[in-house]
């Protein structure tokens, strides 16, 4: 096994990763909550970019479902952004196990 061979093509890779985590962040992903009344939008790195929630479903009187379809749909959101994630970094690494990814 030729160690400098081996050193290089993790280096690619430790490159392609951070390429893909850059460009993770380029790439959203738009979850809806509550019928369509709540739309979340994150990215692939998880964050969330934007909460719209259509007025229809504001009601003083039971903000408690208001909460609980924003929590729902943030949730869903950053899901689906971490898969996202998983996806392209399986790309990279050919399934490999790889820590913290």
């Amino acid at each position: 096994m030729n160690l400098n061979k081996l050193m290089k093509q993790a280096q690619q890779m430790q490159a392609q990763m951070a390429k893909a985590q850059a460009e993770l962040e380029e790439k959203t992903v738009e979850v809806t909550a509550a019928g369509g009344k709540i739309k979340v939008t994150a990215n692939g790195a998880g964050e969330i970019l934007s909460i719209k929630i259509d007025q229809a479903i504001v009601d003083p009187s039971d903000v408690e479902f208001l909460e609980e379809a924003v929590l729902s749909g943030v949730q869903q959101a950053i899901e689906q952004g971490k898969a996202l994630a998983q996806s392209e970094m399986k790309k990279i690494t050919g399934g490999l196990g790889m820590p913290g990814l």
